[in-house]
């Protein structure tokens, strides 16, 4: 068994040392080489939606892989890909008709970027090519998303390299609506910030706006404002820019519906998905777009100048639609907003009156608690503190895998737990969650 850095030839994360190595898993738990069992509470990075090891996933992977492993994008399509493209399609009733297949959320968001870029090239207007984003958000880890996204823990030793991007400011009701503000009256300002910015920077020059539906893992499981999203489209329309939509996390039924901008009863131009589209069976994520976005390009040139070579994997496809199939045969999605709610009544009942538990927040099964300093001003404790670490250590001594946040508040300051428990998690389960994070919190932080 590795103990040290010195005995792995893997670059870890963390250079200095070894996380325990995982031997098996099962349904919501992981197995380590000790034999110490793990509740798998977040999915990893919110992945894991139906949960480990199941045979329905592992048949459709064996069987494609002994019919077709690999063959290139550009020479070849493959039954999977078109099957699970319109799949995809048909599970969300917004015009969303073509879909692009990648190897990862980064990868979906690096090829959005570019699909609006060159959509206003091929209608002639090359001179948009800004793209606004928020503040307090995250859109992956290569530079292009990096560039666009709000997580300045992650972007600032690569700044010198990226792109100039500019951002508004986030959506994020805890932390900016006025005492004297309603949730609706507030929605209507966060978004009214987009305006403001689109005129500073020329309304010709921008191409497009790309948000998460749901805030994930910078901020911490944080919904719309209401009214919020449906003025952002109002606005991006006025002006003749794309709206983009990141659901890498909070997308393919995370939230309940199969994508969380449904609730919202607006029409996004793309959407970005990958966790929960694989549930880590395969890496594999999807760029979705209209009718209106794919024409630009067949009625121009024809080309969409990006590419992998692994896009449209046929086994990673063949996963993924096994893996959709799972989620609709066995009603999950229904489970997911069911169970949601348990989630959401088991935290307020075991944190809600906690002093140093400021909000518990999210929407279906991508749940946050956000730990403050102090409730009435919700200041956050010093960011040197470790917070959001210690808990999780406490998790993990456990038996408890969930997903820490720092610079929940801007960046530097703040902390939170994600909870992203597998779609068909028990009650029981649940209760299970709640009572071992309970008891991290509280020893970390002291009881009530």
């Amino acid at each position: 068994m590795l103990t040290s850095a010195s005995t792995s030839h893997v670059f870890h994360r963390l250079a200095n040392s070894v996380p325990p190595l995982a031997v098996g898993a099962s349904g919501i738990e992981i197995v380590d080489s000790t034999g110490k069992r793990y509740l798998d509470a977040s999915g990893g990075a919110a992945v894991s939606c139906i949960g480990h090891g199941e045979p329905r996933v592992v048949e459709a992977i064996r069987q494609q892989a002994a019919a077709l492993d690999y063959a290139h994008n550009v020479s070849f399509t493959s039954e999977a890909a078109e099957e699970l493209a319109a799949f995809l399609c048909r599970a969300t009733p917004l015009a969303l008709e073509k879909v692009q297949f990648v190897g990862s959320g980064s990868e979906a968001v690096e090829a959005a970027l570019k699909l609006a870029r060159q959509f206003h090239i091929e209608r002639g207007d090359a001179g948009r090519h800004v793209v606004i984003s928020r503040l307090q958000s995250y859109h992956g880890n290569t530079l292009g998303a990096l560039a666009r996204g709000g997580n300045v823990a992650r972007s600032r030793p690569y700044a010198p390299m990226m792109v100039e991007s500019p951002r508004i400011e986030p959506c994020f009701e805890y932390h900016h609506r006025r005492p004297d503000e309603s949730p609706l009256a507030y929605g209507q300002r966060a978004a009214d910030a987009l305006e403001e910015e689109i005129l500073r920077i020329g309304s010709d020059k921008v191409a497009a706006f790309i948000a998460e539906t749901v805030v994930g893992a910078t901020s911490g499981a944080v919904p719309p404002a209401p009214g919020y999203f449906q003025r952002i489209r109002e606005i991006c329309d006025r002006y003749g820019i794309l709206l983009i939509l990141d659901e890498v996390m909070c997308g393919a039924s995370r939230t309940g519906p199969f994508l969380a901008c449904e609730t919202e009863g607006i029409q996004p131009d793309i959407v970005t998905l990958a966790k929960g589209l694989g549930g880590g069976y395969q890496s594999i994520a999807a760029v979705m777009c209209t009718r209106q976005v794919h024409q630009a390009f067949a009625e121009g040139s024809g080309r969409f100048v990006h590419g992998h070579t692994f896009m449209a994997h046929p086994v990673a496809c063949a996963a993924a639609l096994a893996v959709q199939k799972v989620i609709q045969q066995d009603g999950l999605a229904l489970n997911v907003a069911r169970q949601g709610e348990t989630l959401h009544h088991l935290l307020e009942a075991r944190l809600g009156h906690h002093p140093h538990v400021g909000d518990i927040r999210g929407r279906g099964l991508l749940q946050a608690i956000e730990m403050v300093a102090d409730r009435s001003s919700k200041q956050p404790f010093p960011s040197a503190r470790g917070l959001a670490a210690a808990v999780d250590s406490e998790c993990r001594a456990r038996g408890l895998m969930v997903y820490p946040g720092t610079g929940t508040v801007d960046g530097v300051a703040g902390d939170h737990i994600l909870l992203a428990p597998p779609y068909n998690v028990s009650r029981e389960a649940l209760h299970q969650i709640v009572d071992r994070l309970g008891d991290a919190v509280e020893t970390v932080l002291g009881r009530t």
